[in-house]
């Protein structure tokens, strides 16, 4: 299976290099792999993931990888502590642009891009959506598993974020702000990579998910969902306080695919044209950190 992407800064379909493509598609689609599944989804995995990335050797798998995904380091702020290099693979996995190189779209009816990643968008969620999952395993009540905010953005937009192992991985508030509320979802690491949805539609209702509801000067309240994955060591919120400022990191996660999830309230918002437009199509659009991914509704 080769997942396609629309790369808007080059203007062009791309085809994603899957990290361990092969054994995850053995996992979540053969007899044997899925007997497996129960095992490798549970918490202590990803656990023992993220201490490996954390131990000094785990600096040896740097340059290779690197190699294989054609990462252009001279983007990045080095550590400081012991010369140029990494302490560690975790430490170079949540590595930060140089400052400067992804500013932040600041015209207030714009909202930008809050993650680096693969877009998937719509402006209200359908039973009859069947990409990246069928529109059941979308809506607000099962992604939120909360009575008192699931009604706030029912029917609303929804774009979904996905991360993969050689992107960036901080996320950051998409608007000015304050934080509502902010519970924790407890569940499983399923894989979030479409090679894993299109046998399991219902991983991102049953992942492990840390949940925030924002209120943004903008774009009216936002509920920014991320979402655990297989093998993602950690998700870490960074931000402190209750209120936040446009571009502003809220967190990051450690080694391993995932995604964000931002819903909004009916008819606050829309999603840039050529993401709805690429989505309708079953093709997620890259978009670089800061750029324009939804407009505020007139």
């Amino acid at each position: 299976m080769q997942i396609k992407f629309y790369d808007r800064h080059s203007g062009q379909i791309q085809t994603e290099k899957v990290m361990a493509g092969k054994s995850l598609e053995w996992l979540y689609s053969s007899l044997l792999g899925k007997t497996f599944l129960p095992l490798l989804t549970r918490r202590f995995i990803s656990k023992l993931s993220g201490w490996y990335q954390n131990r000094p050797s785990s600096v040896k798998s740097i340059p290779a990888f690197v190699s294989n995904y054609n990462i252009e380091m001279n983007d990045f702020v080095r550590e400081q502590k012991e010369g140029e290099g990494y302490s560690h693979f975790n430490s170079f996995f949540i590595r930060r642009y140089k400052d400067g190189l992804r500013p932040f779209v600041q015209e207030q009816k714009v909202m930008p891009a809050f993650c680096e990643a693969r877009y998937f968008a719509v402006d209200k969620v359908t039973s009859e959506m069947t990409f990246p999952v069928k529109g059941q395993f979308l809506r607000a009540k099962d992604l939120l598993a909360n009575s008192k905010w699931s009604s706030t953005f029912e029917e609303g937009p929804l774009m979904i974020a996905r991360l993969c192992p050689v992107d960036y991985h901080w996320f950051h508030f998409p608007d000015d702000g304050k934080i509502l509320d902010q519970y924790t979802i407890p569940g499983a690491f399923h894989s979030v990579s479409p090679l894993a949805l299109a046998h399991k539609p219902e991983v991102f209702c049953v992942n492990e998910r840390q949940v925030s509801i924002l209120e943004t000067e903008n774009f009216g309240k936002l509920a920014y969902i991320e979402v655990g994955a297989l093998c993602v060591g950690r998700i870490v919120q960074t931000y402190k306080g209750e209120t936040f400022k446009r571009g502003e990191a809220k967190g990051h996660f450690l080694f391993g695919g995932s995604t964000v999830i931002l819903l909004g309230e009916k008819g606050a918002w829309r999603p840039a044209d050529d993401l709805l437009y690429y989505s309708q199509n079953k093709v997620e659009t890259l978009l670089r950190l800061g750029v324009s991914a939804a407009f505020k509704s007139s």
